[in-house]
């Protein structure tokens, strides 16, 4: 029994890791996308640097999260929805046709 419960506490860790893991990993993926919008001219400066700003916030939030050591199903929910918003918001940014000067 104790086995048992071991066994799930480690498959529960895991999966909480690889989540906490694919945070990070869109939150990189997103800061090179803004990086090559600006490379290439297609964000402004004042663009490029709302979407900082938003990265940001949510880079914040997600340490608030980890603050008290457990990361909870709803904050990893709330984090993810505030990374695919922003997603949205760099591809809409990315191809309003403004260029940068």
């Amino acid at each position: 029994m104790k086995l048992k419960i071991t066994a799930v506490a480690i498959v529960m860790a895991l999966g909480i890791t690889s989540v906490n893991a694919q945070i990070r990993q869109t939150a990189k993926h997103q800061h090179l996308r803004i990086q090559q919008g600006v490379k290439s001219g297609e964000l402004t400066k004042s663009e490029a640097a709302n979407l900082r700003n938003d990265q940001k916030d949510i880079r914040t939030e997600a340490k608030d999260a980890k603050a008290d050591g457990i990361v909870t199903r709803d904050e990893r929910v709330a984090i993810k929805q505030d990374q695919k918003q922003e997603s949205r918001k760099i591809f809409r940014k990315k191809h309003n046709n403004r260029e940068r000067n």
